[in-house]
């Protein structure tokens, strides 16, 4: 197994991983080297791929061939790591059942994913130039995916691949929300309203309305989640110190009891003047 050191640390790369991949994504230099950039990234996306791997492994024991899509994919870091550690060797034993497919807006990140997938003989990998919300209604995906990602899609992109997801009835969701303005714009133009209720402190200054606006945006996701079915946990992820967007929420579909999360949905939304976003966090039918 290679091992690339700096500064006296070891990191060692996967047996069978592509070290070409991992220059083309400059995880490595063109001479195989490693500096504190690259280290760091590689132990992020190590850290990341060890929260996936048991989901990818529990759809592999369970049916065989599966579907990932992976959301707001830039340069699709993740898709092609997934690929790499997870669904080349998958893909020679499974006929080529197994795909991923990465979607993202714009067309020249697109473009050079797709060469960069040929040069790599990763036949099992497609990339559409669609946005999150458009990517829900297109024919060019499967009418189900067992499982959904998305890394730091911007702002409701966020919301767009958990609605995909569950249009799309994915076993698994795996996100990790960036920046959403969306909630705080509201919790703004609604203060003068909420003055009367002593809660309203928690977001009265605008940073903390912008900091709240966050954290209730993501507690809402999660109860959204649970209405739907799914077991949720929420942790940090380690090696994402540089940014402050480094929660991770993992979901499972398993047909828990809905009521309970709906409710208390309803009662947050209701209670922090959010009622007009309740088609962004909508409920089962």
């Amino acid at each position: 197994m290679p091992a690339y050191t700096m500064s006296g640390k070891s990191h060692e790369i996967r047996p069978n991983q592509s070290v070409e991949l991992l220059k083309e994504l400059h995880i490595l230099t063109r001479d195989g080297k490693m500096n504190q950039d690259s280290r760091r990234k590689l132990k992020q996306v190590y850290h990341l791929f060890q929260f996936i791997e048991p989901l990818l492994k529990d759809l592999k024991s369970a049916q065989g061939g599966l579907t990932l899509v992976d959301h707001g994919a830039g340069k699709s870091y993740l898709g092609f790591i997934l690929y790499d550690l997870f669904f080349k060797e998958f893909q020679d034993t499974a006929g080529g059942a197994s795909h991923i497919y990465g979607i993202e807006t714009r067309e020249e990140l697109v473009t050079k994913s797709e060469e960069l997938a040929a040069r790599l003989g990763f036949k099992g990998m497609s990339f559409l130039n669609l946005s999150v919300a458009e990517s829900i209604t297109s024919t060019r995906l499967p009418a189900q995916v067992d499982i959904v990602t998305a890394l730091h899609a911007c702002n409701t992109a966020t919301d767009d691949a958990i609605r995909f997801a569950l249009e799309k009835h994915a076993k698994y969701i795996v996100v990790v929300p960036c920046c959403q303005a969306e909630v705080a714009g509201v919790l703004r133009q609604n203060k003068g309203r909420s003055l009367k209720n002593a809660l309203t402190e928690i977001w009265r200054h605008p940073l903390h309305t912008r900091e709240f606006g966050s954290q209730i945006t993501n507690v809402l996701r999660c109860l959204q989640l649970e209405a739907h079915g799914y077991q949720v946990s929420v942790t940090e992820l380690v090696g994402w110190e540089h940014s402050m967007k480094n929660e991770l929420i993992v979901a499972h579909y398993k047909d828990l009891p809905r009521r309970r999360p709906a409710e208390r949905l309803t009662e947050v939304m209701d209670t922090l003047g959010l009622e007009a976003l309740k088609e962004r966090f909508f409920l089962p039918a």
